[in-house]
This record gives C-alpha cells, sequence and structure tokens, in this order.
C-alpha cells in the first residue's frame, strides 16, 4: 500500500536575509533551477519538481517538490542544495532563527530541517511531528538555542527530511514554499466577532458577510499570494484569518467580475495584532476582462490600523483616484509592511451605496446652504482650507473646487436634477453630505 504525505513548508519573509528565499520551485523562483540531491532513499536520487496535487486549501502554489520516500529508504532519508550557489551564505541570528512549514499528511511522523557549512559541519536537525492527518497543520521550527554557535554562521546549504521515520510503505512527499522569520512573543486574537453590517441588503454588494447574501468569488488566496488563509469562527461568526501575510489576492473573475457602477463604498473590518500599516488595493480589469489586457486601472490605500481591537473602515470608492473605470473589478488586495509576518481577521467585506452610511452633520465645523439647491451652493466655516467634491449617486466626481478661507460658493448650472453627495475634506477629518437638486 502507498501512502501519499503533502509536505508544504512556507512562511515568514524578510527581505534582508542574505539567504535566497522564499523557496517557492515556482519556474523563476528560488529552488526551482537549484541542483538537488536526494540521498539515502535507495534508488531514488534527484528530486522532482511537478504541479501541485492540492493546490486548494492554504498552498495555492502551481509548482511544488516532489519527494518519494521509499519503504526501502532509510529513515533520515532527505534531500539537500548544492553547498554555496543555491542558498547562499547567511548566519542564523534573532531575524532569520524560525522556519514554519504547513503540512498535509496522511501519517503522523517527523519532519526534519537542517543546516550546513561548506565544510560540511552542521547544528544538527530540528524535528517536528505533525498532529492532525489529511488536513493542514502549521510546523514551527524554531533554531533560536543555536544562533551564536559555530557552525550557525557561514551557513551555505539546507537539507530537509520529509518522513523521518521508519518505513513500512513507501510515502510521496510534497514540498514547497520555505520561508524564514524571526521569534516573536504570542499574538493576541480577537475574542468578539466583527460588529454586524447595518446596510440594507438591496444597497450592497457582499463578497463576505455573515449578513448578507454573498456574490460568487474565485479565491480568496490566488496563487501569486504571499499569505495564507483559513476561514475561522469567532464568536460563532466566520472570519477570514490571515497568517504570514505580505500580500494577498482575492479574485472575483469571468462570469463573477464585479460591476461596481452604481457602488460608492467599500467597507472592510479588520482586527490585527501586529500589523500597523495595512494596504487595500482594486484592480479593474477593463472591458476584455483580462489581466494585463492593456486596459487595467488600479488604486491603493494605505490604512493605518489600531492594534488588537476591530477597525471599521468605510472607504470611498472615490479615494481610489487611479481606479477610472469600476465596472469589471476582478481583483481586491489585501498587503502588510510586517516582512511576511503579519497576521490579520478580516469580515464584512462588501461594497454599498446606501444613504444612511452618510455622517452626520451634527458635530460639523462647516455650513452648507440651501439644500435643496438650485444653481449654487454656499459653505461657510471656521476652518480655512478644504477639498470639496460633488459626487453623483454612481459615485462618480462631478464638481472640485479647493476651499481657501472661511467661504466658497459653488456654482452648479451644469448639473442635472437629482441626489448628490458632498465630500468636504481637510488635513483633520472628512465630512460627506447628502445634497439634493432641485
Amino acid at each position: 500500500m502507498k501512502l501519499n504525505l503533502l509536505f508544504i513548508g512556507v512562511f515568514a519573509l524578510n527581505t534582508t536575509f542574505s539567504q535566497n528565499a522564499p523557496i517557492t520551485f515556482e519556474p523563476t523562483e528560488q529552488g526551482a533551477n537549484w541542483t538537488w540531491t536526494v540521498f539515502e532513499n535507495d534508488s531514488q536520487t534527484t528530486l522532482e519538481i511537478v504541479p501541485n496535487p492540492a493546490s486548494s486549501g492554504m498552498n495555492s502554489s502551481a509548482k511544488v517538490a516532489k519527494f518519494t520516500a521509499l519503504q526501502t529508504g532509510q529513515p533520515w532519508a532527505g534531500c539537500e542544495s548544492v553547498h554555496g550557489s543555491d542558498i547562499g551564505t547567511f548566519t542564523l541570528n534573532a531575524s532569520n532563527c524560525q522556519v514554519k512549514i504547513l503540512v498535509y499528511k496522511s501519517v503522523i511522523s517527523d519532519v526534519g530541517i537542517k543546516f550546513a557549512t561548506a565544510s560540511g559541519a552542521s547544528l544538527g536537525e530540528l524535528k517536528v511531528a505533525n498532529t492532525l492527518i489529511n488536513q493542514w497543520e502549521e510546523l514551527t521550527f524554531n533554531f533560536t538555542s543555536y544562533v551564536g554557535a559555530a557552525s550557525s554562521t557561514n551557513i551555505d546549504q539546507i537539507i530537509v527530511f520529509p518522513d523521518f521515520q521508519p518505513r513500512s510503505t513507501t510515502n510521496v512527499c510534497y514540498f514547497d514554499n520555505i520561508r524564514f522569520g524571526q521569534v516573536g512573543a504570542g499574538l493576541n486574537e480577537p475574542m468578539v466577532a466583527a460588529p454586524n453590517p447595518t446596510v440594507p441588503a438591496a444597497n450592497v454588494i457582499s463578497m463576505f458577510s455573515n449578513t448578507y447574501t454573498n456574490v460568487p468569488v474565485d479565491t480568496w488566496q490566488a496563487a501569486w499570494s504571499q499569505g495564507f488563509v483559513n476561514e475561522i469562527q469567532i464568536a460563532g461568526n466566520a472570519t477570514k484569518k490571515y497568517t504570514s501575510l505580505n500580500f494577498v489576492g482575492i479574485e472575483a473573475t469571468g462570469a463573477n467580475i464585479l460591476d461596481l457602477a452604481t457602488m460608492y463604498k467599500l467597507h472592510v473590518d479588520l482586527w490585527t495584532p501586529n500589523s500597523t500599516t495595512f494596504k487595500v488595493k482594486l484592480v479593474d480589469f477593463g472591458a476584455n476582462g483580462i489581466y494585463a489586457g492593456g486596459d487595467d486601472v488600479e488604486h491603493e490605500l494605505t490604512l493605518s490600523p489600531t492594534l488588537d481591537s476591530w477597525n471599521s473602515y468605510t472607504l470611498l470608492l472615490s479615494d481610489f483616484t487611479g481606479l477610472t473605470t469600476k465596472n469589471h473589478v476582478a481583483q481586491l488586495i489585501f498587503s502588510s509592511l510586517t516582512g511576511g509576518t503579519s497576521v490579520a481577521y478580516i469580515d464584512n467585506v462588501y461594497f454599498s451605496n446606501d444613504l444612511a452610511e452618510i455622517e452626520s452633520p451634527s458635530a460639523s465645523k462647516f455650513n452648507v446652504f440651501p439644500n435643496p439647491f438650485s444653481t449654487e451652493i454656499s459653505i461657510h466655516s471656521d476652518m480655512n482650507e478644504a477639498s470639496i467634491s460633488i459626487y453623483s449617486l454612481n459615485g462618480e466626481v462631478v464638481q472640485s473646487e479647493n476651499m481657501i478661507g472661511n467661504d466658497i460658493t459653488i456654482f452648479t448650472n451644469q448639473l442635472k436634477s437629482g441626489i448628490y453627495f458632498l465630500q468636504i475634506k481637510t488635513p483633520v477629518s472628512l465630512e460627506t453630505r447628502k445634497l439634493i437638486k432641485n
């Protein structure tokens, strides 16, 4: 009988390392063209680079490495890179002494990782056993205790033992995406769910929320992502949890492409224990609906989340200024500036055009009159600087002015009768008002 063991290595990208990483086995990336040698495995002497046998779940890579642990091989059978020319030369330190791995296995056994120098000196392997069968599991290899040791400098080889055990069967092993990072303190987790949205369903296009019927989404972790997603429950509420996040693509393509012509806001609830800078990008594939088809447009906004609490963001689509069309939105991209170590919990991802989301002017420093209006709008304020924009119901900017001083009059003869939204942006505030033109 042959057992199938799926071993996928990942995590914690840090571009300041001197080693060549992450090791992804993609055609133009690290690992694919390295000279891997299989040892102590009877007749097998080469490592295969093959299509990913299970591209759903936490690893959506196209290519992975395949190691067939033969029954007649030694328990410590494994594979190793060539000294120097493959992984490069580096020293274990506080920034790279943690290796994390995602594992999918049909048997419980140790996985081993070892590093060696050009002279063959080694710190010895670390072994971590999986505890789950036939589901993804994260394993962590902590080399902290080896930092400063004689053999921790001038490392130029990595050795992997995918199935470190005496075998009664031949086990097929796949591994991929080996990455390095730093050991950190335990991270907090949300104890309460994100707030339930109150926007009427008729005014929403929802990608992910318990409150609404969600539109089809191709994937919440595109193949080119550097980050991994699990759907978890927080206080009974489904939530997307991203780990080892550098950037991740959410895609709705083909028949699932999003027409946001009548939407003017994007809502996202975000909880993170360690990402003080978080980015949100929207990409429109253009009329041909094809990525890089010549008519793509995109824009990215940068957020500064409060750590260890839910951040509810309602982002104006008009602030995505590079998104000059929004009839064929196919990608939503989240990214973080923590070197691939970010953890992010995401909920209530939806677009809306609901009037109830307009902020109340009760505490406003601006007086806008008349409303309804006919040919002009006057604005008075104690503040003396503001950017004024008028939006149609479709979220398009139809008129813009800069307010210098305490008063401005905006002439609106060219606007048709109907409902508009007035946005007043200052260096310290943002207000939106509903306007009606007679």
